[in-house]
């Protein structure tokens, strides 16, 4: 029997490459945490959603709008809608326009504004150069491609989607 003298061969790393694997855990990890928070802090109280969105309320809003459906009192009245879009910018500009026919002929009435959050932005406020347009709105739901708002004290519900 032969014995050997050479001691056991062990494999080991230098202090170097174990700290470079804990550094990038531990950069691992705040990143995830950064995420969720960000996500969280980006979560939505309207009643319909979303429940998070990672993109902002702004970005959502300010979009070109019609009227998918409109309810009031829980009654559908969209056909009184059906005439009217809704241009809203980053901004804080706004553009409401109403397409009739009459009698043949296509009219079509402009009217610009502001739009701006309110109540933690709750809520929606247009102010427009024609008053009788102006109004603040309830935000029941508010996606990139989607806008529910509630008239602020009445029974008008509005459905937006993107044209």
């Amino acid at each position: 029997m032969i014995k050997s003298t050479a001691a056991p061969l062990r494999i080991t790393t230098n202090g170097k490459e174990q700290k470079g694997k804990l550094k990038s855990k531990i950069t691992m990890f705040i990143s995830v945490v950064a995420i969720a928070l960000f996500a969280f802090t980006s979560c939505d109280t309207y009643p319909e959603g979303p429940l998070i969105s990672l993109v902002s309320k702004t970005d959502r809003v300010a979009n070109n709008w019609k009227v998918a459906q409109a309810l009031n009192d829980g009654k559908d009245v969209t056909a009184n809608f059906n005439q009217y879009e809704l241009n809203l910018a980053k901004n804080g500009t706004a553009e409401l326009i109403a397409k009739y026919l009459f009698l043949g002929v296509n009219f079509e009435y402009t009217t610009n504004g502001s739009w701006n959050f309110v109540s933690d932005s709750e809520k929606i406020s247009f102010n427009y150069e024609n008053d009788n347009a102006d109004g603040v709105y309830q935000i029941l739901k508010l996606k990139e491609n989607e806008m529910w708002l509630k008239e602020d004290g009445g029974t008008l519900e509005l459905h937006y989607v993107t044209k």
